[in-house]
């Protein structure tokens, strides 16, 4: 079972390379088939926005899941 720090940093590390692939998409597929005028810093934010989220939301699953274990141990 992972403590709370190696779940955080696995969700981390799973969301932080995604956000390379992301932003990629975002960038080069997204924006030119919808023809947003969006610059590279508002990309970024965007795709930092949706990282943020991505990380506390695989965090708080990888929790609920070790809790549920742990109540059927």
């Amino acid at each position: 079972m992972q403590t709370r720090l190696q779940s955080f940093i696995e969700q981390c590390l799973n969301v932080g390379s995604g956000f390379i692939v992301s932003l990629a998409f975002w960038t080069w597929v997204v924006v030119p088939v919808w023809g947003l005028p969006v610059q590279m810093a508002e990309n970024l934010q965007i795709t930092a926005a949706f990282t943020a989220l991505s990380v506390a939301r695989g965090y708080v699953w990888r929790r609920v899941f070790n809790h549920l274990h742990r109540g059927h141990a």
